[in-house]
């Protein structure tokens, strides 16, 4: 696929992700290249660009009463890639009269004023501009101090360190005086009508490839002048600089143009989806499901935008389903009430907000069954820690069902310590921990098992609970978390007494049943669901990688007229 035919169809490839961004790399890396538009037979060369360039340098020089080296044209060897016949390599000092970072003012941070001459950080400088909401100021008598980092109209700032590293800018008129930090270097052109594309070289993949590979120095890495300078650059002629600013600055304005006509599908997909989660989660059922909620769980894998949504879909289908609106009720069904017995919970039906369906009835997690706490037996006695009995803690709550634990303890752990056995078929909670500021983490227990004092256990009254149990828990996850108190120090508990009586709802036995297969049917939807969305991205990714890699080594030169076509789709 050669470079006009992916500008044809790029709109079929903007599923893989952050696919604009690429898109945007790829014409800058076309633009120093060579290949974004057409070259000019007529165009004087840049070597004589070139030959202004070090006449202008030698006057500066002789100004400066200093040695200035003469231009380091690269051997064919250390061509980084083929460039135009009127194209010359050099490398960046030396088309510059200035490179260099800045420096910090005596006294650093403790001399900065409310005003005076802007004191320009790496945190001001962007791609696409100076942001000057938080810039630091600095005395005129500071500035003129530290002349020799005086910023100019023209100039490129560029970040040489830290994680904002090779971000570039291009300063205008409007700015004034100014100066930088040593986290930022000047860029100061030899001759003036280059810097526009120097500026896009500089944010080109090739280059910023070059600065993250020239960083030197440990944590925060630095780029320094010596390396800069020696950056190969890809020269063209003046007038084609001109022509491939204009160009590059067209695409952009297209990718714009494009990036907000993404935007806008994915925001209208995503309020579809949104929309539709709303209804399923919250819109009355009486009896079968509404028309919502039927629409939402039969196509909702085509509703879903991304994997991020999915974990909203598994949650809204345990809101429905603990709360009877998942399926339709049997009237055959015994009712919960019978076997409940004095287990019952009885509520005010003319203020309570949920009306239950037809033969469920209110209950307790403290009514429902024996409740159980946990303990750590200590540290300090290396026999406790020996034994083969899983000591579940909030490390191992991340499963449905608990078969085994990180950690273990020994019988004599049991006897001699506040850890308890819990039997095989127990629901375990998460009742304190950080994880507590957004889930409610719960599991049943395959196996008999010990838990450590950030939890709960409940053993219920009939062991064919547990499957419903551990599915009910997870759907009242907003009213659980609801309950979570938190301390000054940030930590998330749940009190025994409010966790306990929260009332919650019990279905018949058989409806029970019915609701667990078919969550576990749904469930399994969106396991495959979420695969499939991950391998879709994961395959948009490879193939945009590949078709950018044959659309840039692609030898063909298409004329601009058809190019402008192509990226006009």
């Amino acid at each position: 696929m050669n470079r006009v035919q992916f500008l044809e169809h790029f709109e079929r490839l903007t599923d893989a992700p952050d696919a604009i961004p690429r898109l945007r790399r790829f014409i800058l890396e076309l633009a120093v290249r060579g290949k974004l538009i057409d070259q000019n037979p007529t165009d004087e060369p840049a070597s004589r660009l070139m030959n202004r360039i070090k006449a202008t340098k030698n006057q500066l020089s002789r100004e400066r009463e200093s040695a200035e080296r003469s231009p380091e044209f690269l051997t064919k060897g250390d061509m980084p890639f083929e460039i135009p016949p009127n194209w010359i390599w050099v490398r960046l000092g030396d088309i510059c009269s200035k490179t260099g970072s800045g420096s910090t003012p005596r006294g650093g941070k403790s001399v900065y004023q409310r005003s005076g001459v802007p004191f320009l950080r790496s945190q001001n400088v962007y791609d696409d501009g100076l942001r000057l909401n938080d810039v630091a100021y600095i005395t005129h008598e500071t500035h003129e101090k530290m002349s020799g980092t005086a910023v100019r109209s023209g100039d490129l700032l560029l970040n040489i360190t830290g994680g904002s590293i090779g971000r570039c800018c291009y300063v205008t008129g409007e700015l004034g005086q100014a100066n930088v930090s040593q986290h930022v270097a000047i860029v100061r052109v030899a001759v003036d009508g280059i810097q526009n594309y120097l500026h896009q070289l500089i944010l080109s993949p090739y280059f910023q490839s070059f600065i993250l590979s020239e960083q030197t120095g440990a944590g925060r890495g630095g780029l320094p002048k010596n390396r800069m300078d020696r950056i190969p650059v890809a020269l063209p002629p003046l007038t084609e600089q001109h022509r491939i600013v204009g160009k590059v600055e067209e695409l952009m304005a297209l990718c714009d143009r494009l990036e907000a006509a993404q935007n806008e599908r994915k925001n209208r997909r995503h309020q579809l989806a949104t929309t539709s989660l709303h209804y399923l989660s919250n819109g009355g059922i009486h009896g079968n499901l509404d028309g919502h909620a039927r629409f939402c769980l039969s196509h909702f894998q085509h509703l879903t935008t991304g994997s991020e949504q999915i974990p909203t879909v598994r949650q809204a289908i345990l809101k429905l389903a603990v709360r009877g609106r998942l399926i339709s009720q049997d009237r055959n069904d015994e009712p919960a009430a019978r076997f409940l017995g004095d287990r019952q919970l009885v509520r005010d039906s003319a203020i309570d907000p949920l009306v239950l369906p037809s033969g469920w009835a209110w209950s307790s997690l403290g009514l429902i069954g024996e409740t159980l706490g946990g303990g750590t037996p200590s540290k300090a006695n290396s026999e406790y820690w020996k034994g083969s009995i899983p000591w579940v803690s909030p490390k191992d709550m991340k499963v449905d069902e608990i078969n085994d634990a990180q950690d273990h303890i020994s019988t004599s752990a049991i006897e001699q310590s506040s850890a308890r056995l819990i039997p095989a078929g127990s629901l375990l909670m998460v009742v304190r921990g950080m994880i507590l500021a957004h889930s409610f983490p719960t599991a049943s227990t395959a196996i008999p098992v010990t838990i450590n004092q950030d939890m709960k256990a409940i053993v219920p009254f009939r062991p064919d609970l547990i499957r419903f149990l551990v599915l009910l828990t997870k759907g009242l996850k907003s009213e659980v978390l609801r309950l979570v108190l938190r301390s000054t120090h940030g930590t998330c508990k749940l009190l025994t007494d409010d966790l306990f009586s929260l009332p919650i709802p019990i279905p018949p036995l058989a409806e029970q049943c019915r609701i667990v297969a078919k969550v576990e049917e749904l469930m399994t939807l969106c396991d495959r669901l979420e695969r499939q969305l991950t391998v879709f991205q994961a395959e948009n990714s490879r193939l945009l990688d590949a078709v950018l890699h044959h659309a840039l080594n692609d030898a063909e030169a298409p004329t601009v007229t058809n190019r402008a076509a192509a990226l006009s789709v």
